[in-house]
């Protein structure tokens, strides 16, 4: 509630349309001590007060085929995690529930990959679909983002966000949690938003280093409208 009462008006105000994104169950942590969330229902409840508070579509990922219905229920676009890009169960069942899928593009794929998960949600009759760059592993506890791949992506004929928080990860490199370069996270934006992109996915948090779930790389909150008004402008200008 708190990160959506500041994004909402923020993003009202900038002109740029806004869904919200929780995850009910973190299902691929570094450790199994680690925080994995609130469950599907207790989740997807969360989601929907959200929703209803502040009349914005919500998202959240699924990570097994029977979850699609149940999320779909509430959530108006449904995210395939990175890893699970290729999982044809889970690609059609988030098809078949009727609702836009969003995939983030896995780790290990090359962008021209993803126009194999193309093809295969819309032989699916996907609702909607959208691609998600997140980086792409380069050595050990490395990524980096091949900034002419996000047209390679959009020449597929589908919207392309960049995620620009979970591409300053450094998957695991801080031993029992993934780590981060925070500080690189403008100079991303700034890139692929220069390069022409349709969405960007951003987690943010009021208290970064206390966050449960990727501490090194949330963006603080009370400097999400000037890392999106460097946004606009950019988008503005090309």
């Amino acid at each position: 509630m708190q990160v959506a009462s500041t994004m909402v008006p923020l993003c009202k105000d900038l002109g740029f349309n806004y869904i919200f994104k929780a995850s009910f169950d973190k299902a691929n942590r570094t450790s199994a001590n680690s925080e994995r969330g609130a469950g599907i229902h207790e989740g997807l409840e969360i989601l929907s007060a959200v929703k209803k508070e502040f009349g914005v579509p919500v998202t959240t990922d699924i990570h097994l085929p029977e979850q699609a219905s149940v999320a779909a229920e509430v959530c108006d676009v449904l995210q395939i995690p990175a890893f699970l890009s290729r999982q044809s169960d889970l690609l059609e069942a988030a098809s078949k529930s009727g609702r836009v899928v969003n995939v983030k593009k896995g780790q290990f794929l090359a962008p021209h990959d993803t126009k194999n998960i193309v093809e295969k949600l819309r032989a699916y009759n996907a609702a909607g679909i959208v691609l998600t760059e997140r980086g792409t592993s380069f050595g050990y506890n490395t990524l980096i983002v091949d900034m002419p791949g996000l047209e390679v992506m959009r020449s597929f004929g589908v919207p392309v966000c960049f995620d620009a928080t979970h591409s300053a990860q450094r998957p695991g490199g801080a031993g029992t949690t993934t780590g981060g370069v925070r500080e690189s996270i403008p100079a991303m934006v700034r890139a692929a938003v220069a390069v022409g992109i349709d969405a960007l996915f951003l987690e943010v948090h009021p208290d970064p280093v206390n966050a449960l779930s990727d501490a090194a790389t949330q963006w603080p909150l009370d400097k999400a409208r000037e890392l999106l008004e460097t946004a606009k402008r950019i988008r503005v200008a090309i």
